[in-house]
């Protein structure tokens, strides 16, 4: 017979197994707030912001205080970190303000900020546009080698602008400087959602699943023979 403490042993371990696992989840480091070296200025324009917003600083963004286990960029501070293209920052699509000045940008992709609809404040060198031009921000200056495009506007309702059109039984949402994107209303999906009901999640996934473990099955039979075979 096996006594309590041995039976409580596997416990313990898968215990401290997932707890090792979620711990070190917690301490990876998104890869966009280590492009750069060092932690963002305090005296900064994001350093203040995050101050303000309570926010907790890793490397060169500021992360919100909240206790899911999702990292939750609300700042970024890549300034002055000889930057020369911009074409990867999605880590950061939740971010309100964004610094990318004093660096010698030379390429910024049209797409750079798609689906960056929270985005209130971006710090850019002087010569380099606002992302969707002029007209996707409430207001844009220069000053001292900087441009700030600041509050960022809803492509979805603007006016003077050629109307955004959307299929029927869908609605306009924005999706960052001078994108926006159609999304289904309720009960409605599929191709410019024309179908009506829920989606049949249970029934593709089921299909999806069932696929998979038929296809893996035949595969590891054609494999047991070859190593027979052999």
């Amino acid at each position: 017979m096996k006594t309590g403490q041995d039976l409580l042993t596997p416990t313990w371990l898968v215990f401290i197994l997932s707890l090792c696992i979620y711990r070190s989840h917690q301490l990876v480091k998104p890869q966009v707030c280590k492009q750069c070296s060092g932690t963002v200025p305090k005296g900064s324009e994001v350093g203040k912001f995050c101050s303000s917003s309570s926010g907790r600083v890793v490397g060169r963004c500021c992360l919100a205080n909240e206790t899911s286990n999702h990292e939750r960029i609300i700042g970024l501070d890549l300034s002055n970190c000889s930057l020369t293209h911009v074409d990867n920052l999605q880590e950061a699509s939740d971010a309100l303000i964004i610094d990318l000045s004093s660096n010698a940008i030379i390429n910024m992709s049209d797409s750079a900020f798609q689906g960056f609809s929270q985005l209130r404040q971006l710090f850019l060198p002087a010569d380099i546009a606002c992302p969707g031009g002029n007209s996707s921000w409430d207001k844009v200056k220069t000053n001292e080698g900087i441009r700030l495009c600041e509050g960022q506007r809803n492509m979805c309702n603007q006016s003077g602008k050629m109307p955004v059109h959307c299929p029927e039984y869908s609605h306009c949402a924005a999706y960052g400087p001078g994108f926006f994107q159609c999304s289904c209303a309720d009960d409605y999906h599929g191709y410019k959602c024309l179908r009506e009901g829920e989606f049949p999640a249970l029934w593709v996934f089921g299909l999806l699943g069932a696929s998979t473990l038929v296809l893996s099955l035949l595969l590891w039979l054609t494999q047991r023979r070859k190593a027979k075979s052999l």
